[in-house]
């Protein structure tokens, strides 16, 4: 009796499986390093302009390689201000407002709040484009919203009010996010996930550097402590490079709804590297809070559950 199972499938499937968990880890480390290097004394928009300088010629070369593949197409006149547009969205406001909110939240509860990502694409489905939503569909989000609520309402039992305002940027970054992700999907299917997030890095980071150029003086980037230009190259390449092409590759090995799946790890992961690396308590009601968002979150990246799929899905 010959084995029916083909190992070149196993290895391949057991290898998108490990980097899609580490892309998920990875990406959400970003707020670790994040917080790091506010406590180097740098803010919101100095690690979004380290960041995007740093990460630019990685993406410039990804964005080169995936525009002489075989095959790749012409961008049109209506691409290319797509590509503005998203890239603003996407990498640049998204971005800010996250890393900015990330100054009055711990990092466990800002993971959270991004991944609610996939309630807001379903819900732009139904404001934007009539989509219909799935009893199921609506009890996931009820769930979901809940159990933010829980760990919201612990941390601001042991934090204060700031908590409110920096909650209320990071909810902002996910819709904006979202907002990006509704308006990718037929773009990525022309000219393909990891051009578009090549070409829409390269416009976030000309947006950070003219946004940079108006309120600051350049010279501070160079002014640093030492400390911080290691972790903003470790920003740069381990925490938004490397996560982005680990999550296209497990993509093309296990399917966008695997993939997604998988990205429950992240919160889990941000949840106890925040306690171990940051001291950020950790209590029962984090823990339950936590596991009730990833439960309704799962609920709706299941295969089919989507009314509006997630940009890069078949």
């Amino acid at each position: 009796m010959t084995d029916s199972i083909d190992p070149h499938a196993l290895r391949r499937h057991r290898t998108g499986l490990a980097l899609a968990a580490a892309g998920a880890v990875l990406f959400s480390a970003k707020a670790i390093l994040a917080k790091f290097l506010f406590r180097e004394g740098l803010d919101a928009l100095d690690v979004m302009a380290l960041r995007m300088l740093m990460a630019l010629p990685l993406f410039v070369a990804l964005g080169w390689r995936e525009r002489h593949r075989g095959g790749a197409q012409a961008l049109s006149r209506r691409d290319m201000g797509l590509i503005l547009v998203l890239g603003v969205l996407g990498y640049y406001l998204s971005s800010l407002l996250d890393f900015w909110g990330l100054q009055y939240v711990p990092v466990s509860l800002e993971r959270l709040i991004l991944f609610l990502n996939p309630t807001f694409v379903l819900l732009l489905g139904v404001l934007a484009f009539g989509r219909r939503v799935a009893r199921r569909e609506w009890v996931a989000m009820a769930v979901s919203y809940a159990g933010v609520t829980l760990v919201f309402a612990e941390n601001l039992r042991a934090q204060g009010d700031h908590l409110l305002f920096g909650s209320a940027l990071v909810l902002l970054a996910a819709m904006s996010y979202a907002l990006y992700l509704a308006m990718s999907g037929q773009l990525v299917k022309r000219i393909g996930s990891l051009r578009l997030v090549a070409y829409a890095m390269c416009v976030s980071t000309a947006a950070t550097v003219l946004h940079y150029l108006l309120v600051r003086d350049p010279q501070h980037l160079l002014q640093l402590p030492a400390n911080a230009y290691l972790l903003a190259v470790a920003n740069a390449v381990l925490c938004t490079f490397l996560p982005v092409t680990f999550t296209m590759a497990a993509v093309a090995r296990l399917g966008a709804a695997t993939a997604a799946q998988l990205s429950v790890i992240g919160p889990v992961s941000l949840l106890f590297l925040g306690g171990w690396l940051l001291g950020e308590p950790i209590t029962a009601l984090q823990l339950l809070g936590t596991g009730v968002v990833l439960g309704g979150v799962w609920v709706l990246t299941r295969p089919g559950a989507n009314s509006v799929p997630i940009a890069g899905e078949e």
